[in-house]
């Protein structure tokens, strides 16, 4: 609203700190601008003197916990007051004449110890302002002018939301007085009676729209003539409410609702399904300015106010918003590598500062992310609204671009892949999100896990945005079900065709692996850092028939439900295997490769095999070996080849993540069976060690040792560290420079902790020539 503007001063850039200054002594000022309201006319001073409680003076320190989310509204009247009625000649009043009823003030209870917002589970959210959540009753105090009669006076309140509230789009909300309280609907009841002052327990329904809303309190006589209005000079926020069980998003596994909804910190999972990296993200859903930030983005939307109160509806819109590819979203995606203009996307480990930004300049798209930077985002904004969210990894990841429903592979006469037609591709990783809510718009069974995903792929309905699709329709290939149901399961579950090129120019299917993609699904287990595996949620066991009977449900929708793989006699198999956790960055990466004769006769052929360097998302760099070994096995024999990829050939090759993919391509002479493979693996990188020393109290100052070791030969260029913890310190970049081969960094940070409990330090760093190397410390803050 004019005039209220929250202003966060620094001598740098926010969240932004040259060298290794310690951010507990930057210096924070709070700043609020304000407009300057005169008084016009002598009525209204004579006004104030007769009613001093309807005509307040402005606050100086009021707050708009929207900060830069505007509320279109009128300015707050003054409260309306009727003349005072003539009087007898004799001077003395009738008996039959009352003081007017008006009210001096409203009183949200909205502080954070307070009944309304511990009720409400928003306690944790920054800020004193009445944060509330839909089909729960909560408490507001009014101070009147004399005390409430339910016989002569008639009270009732208004809340309305968006810049036109309509009764009919249950944008402008009339709430009754009424002495009894039902569910699920506006209605408000008086327990608390003290003098002037009553207490009022008002109750939403659970498909309350979702937002930000002014409140205004209506006096009426008892004809139901109008007298007085007073508008509130704070908003009131409306949430979402997994607890309540007439909400679409409830769940009600309170061990559940503590991890999906108010845990804001996580884990993200990376790399490939042999060696899956973790790393912890900082949701940060309650902190300062994220809520405002996450109703800003609502506002920026195309959604209608009127639409906000399906949780359907919010998540998909939500999906296309934290992209900027066609709505100025929040985030830029950028796989090109170069990330000079901004932040490469290993460097986040936090949503805070992205939405922070994005909010304070106004909407204005940050650079740059990849899919675990989009999901971890979307967390943050799921979880702030109140829907239970979490960011999932799906490994080996297919992106089907013409809704085949098959992975396809296309080769020439002589098994070369001809690039031009493989447009399909299979992720190394790919992290989207899964929310939680009924789907009464599906046949019932499919409420549940939604998967949605916001990087940008894919458009849906002329956006880019994908779900929520249903998590159980997924797993039995019911794609026909909304919102983009095919898209996801081609990337858990399609088959991998492989076609050849005839002579004649067609192409005939010559190979089907049925187990390439979809493996190793991945999220965060409740209440542990360890990874839980949850797979069997979006699919069948591998090979099952009820798996079978998925793709084939599912195929018969795609674009070519007449090309499906028929069985093969195979008797030949390829497996490549690695040692321990693989192959580490800096050094030869050696892999074995095995393989099989399963049948009684004789088997020769040759495997070709090429590695080429690769970007996570499946797009191939370029190769950087070819290799061709002849091999022949016995009646049921079994070979072990040792495959060798020299530290020099790939130093000055590798992408971000430090991936490859390893290619084995053949034709057994005998029987004509068609050897294939595909084997993505990453080069591991060191972890960043972070040492807590001292005892961590709030108020009390301690350190901690965050400790690199450079793993290549070469020096890195323009290191830069950027270091987190909420509760414990801003986020901040300490920059470093060059570091030389093999040598150790080491930094000492200094902190003051702000807030009690499990907290997380956590540090990753950002560098050109090495990335997803990051470190976090668990520390435990005790009260002063």
């Amino acid at each position: 609203m004019p005039g209220e503007r929250l202003t966060v001063r620094t001598t740098s850039e926010i969240g932004r700190f040259p060298g290794a200054a310690p951010p507990t002594r930057v210096e924070l000022t709070i700043q609020r601008e304000e407009e300057t309201k005169q008084e016009k006319g002598g009525c209204f001073r004579w006004l104030r003197k007769m009613c001093p409680c309807c005509c307040k003076r402005q606050s100086s320190t009021s707050y708009d916990v929207t900060d830069k989310v505007e509320l279109t509204k009128l300015p707050t009247p003054a409260a309306v007051v009727e003349p005072p009625k003539p009087k007898p000649e004799n001077g003395e009043a009738k008996e039959t004449d009352e003081v007017t009823l008006s009210v001096c003030s409203v009183d949200l209870l909205s502080s954070k110890t307070g009944q309304n917002r511990k009720e409400h589970h928003t306690d944790l959210y920054y800020g004193d302002e009445l944060i509330i959540r839909r089909g729960q009753t909560f408490q507001v105090e009014l101070e009147l002018n004399r005390p409430f009669s339910a016989d002569t006076d008639k009270l009732h309140l208004e809340l309305k939301t968006g810049s036109l509230p309509l009764v009919s789009k249950g944008t402008h909300v009339v709430i009754p007085l009424v002495e009894h309280l039902e569910d699920e609907r506006w209605e408000a009841k008086i327990v608390e009676r003290n003098g002037n002052k009553i207490k009022l327990s008002v109750n939403s329904p659970a498909n309350a729209v979702i937002g930000l809303y002014g409140l205004s309190v209506t006096i009426s006589s008892l004809k139901g003539e109008a007298t007085a209005t007073h508008t509130s000079d704070k908003n009131i926020v409306m949430l979402f409410n997994p607890w309540c069980e007439e909400d679409t998003v409830f769940l009600d596994d309170e061990e559940e609702r503590k991890e999906y909804v108010l845990n804001d910190t996580g884990r993200i999972y990376y790399g490939t399904e042999k060696q899956i990296g973790a790393r912890t993200w900082n949701f940060g859903q309650f902190h300062e300015g994220i809520l405002e930030a996450c109703l800003f983005i609502l506002e920026k939307s195309d959604m209608p106010p009127s639409g906000r109160g399906d949780s359907v509806n919010v998540v998909r819109v939500i999906s296309a918003m934290i992209n900027a590819q066609d709505d100025f979203g929040v985030l830029v995606g950028n796989w090109s590598g170069d990330y000079s203009d901004g932040v490469s996307p290993t460097a986040w480990s936090s949503s805070v500062e992205i939405l922070r930004k994005y909010h304070s300049t106004d909407g204005t798209p940050v650079s740059y992310g990849q899919c675990w930077v989009f999901s971890g985002v979307t967390t943050t904004v799921l979880r702030c609204l109140g829907i239970p969210a979490r960011s999932v990894t799906n490994f080996q990841s297919a992106h089907d671009t013409d809704v085949s429903l098959t992975t396809d592979v296309y080769l020439d006469e002589n098994l070369e892949p001809i690039n031009h037609l493989n447009s399909d591709s299979v992720w190394n990783f790919h992290v989207w999100n899964d929310c939680w809510m009924a789907r009464p718009d599906l046949p019932p069974g499919n409420g549940g896990w939604q998967a949605i995903d916001a990087t940008p792929q894919e458009t849906s309905q002329g956006t880019f945005r994908c779900g929520p699709a249903s998590v159980n329709a997924i797993r039995s290939g019911q794609v026909y079900l909304k919102h983009d149901t095919p898209f996801v399961f081609a990337e858990v579950n399609s088959d991998k065709i492989y076609w050849q090129k005839n002579l004649d120019g067609t192409f005939s299917q010559i190979y089907s692996e049925k187990k390439a993609v979809g493996h190793c699904i991945s999220t965060k287990a409740v209440g542990s850092d360890k990874r839980e595996d949850i797979t069997h949620l979006y699919k069948h066991e591998e090979g099952s028939e009820e798996e079978r009977i998925a793709v084939e449900t599912a195929s018969r929708y795609g674009s070519k439900p007449d090309t499906y793989s028929t069985a093969m006699a195979e008797d030949v198999s390829v497996e490549v295997k690695m040692d321990g956790k693989g192959p580490k960055l800096g050094s030869d990466a050696q892999l074995k490769i095995v393989v099989k004769n399963l049948s009684s006769e004789p088997r020769r052929a040759t495997l070709h095999s090429q590695v080429a360097v690769m970007y996570y998302t499946g797009v191939l760099k370029g190769t950087i070996k070819k290799d061709q070994m002849p091999v022949e096995l016995l009646a049921n024999e079994e070979k072990t080849i040792e495959w060798v990829l020299p530290y020099q050939q790939y130093q000055s090759q590798l992408v971000d993540q430090a991936a490859l993919m390893l290619t084995l391509s053949g034709r057994v002479i005998e029987t004509m069976q068609v050897l294939a493979n595909q084997t993505t693996f990453r080069l591991r990188t060191p972890d960043i060690t972070i040492t807590p020393i001292g005892e961590a109290v709030v108020g009390k100052e301690m350190t901690a040792k965050i400790t690199f070791t450079n793993p290549l030969t070469q020096t890195l260029k323009g290191v830069v560290f950027r270091v987190e913890g909420l509760g414990l310190q801003m986020g901040h970049e300490v920059i470093v420079g060059d570091v030389g081969g093999h040598a150790t960094v080491t930094l000492t940070e200094h902190f003051i902790p702000s807030q009690p409990g499990p907290r997380k330090l956590v540090a990753s760093l950002d560098c050109k020539q090495l990335s997803q190397v990051h470190g976090v410390a668990d520390i435990v803050v005790l009260e002063q």
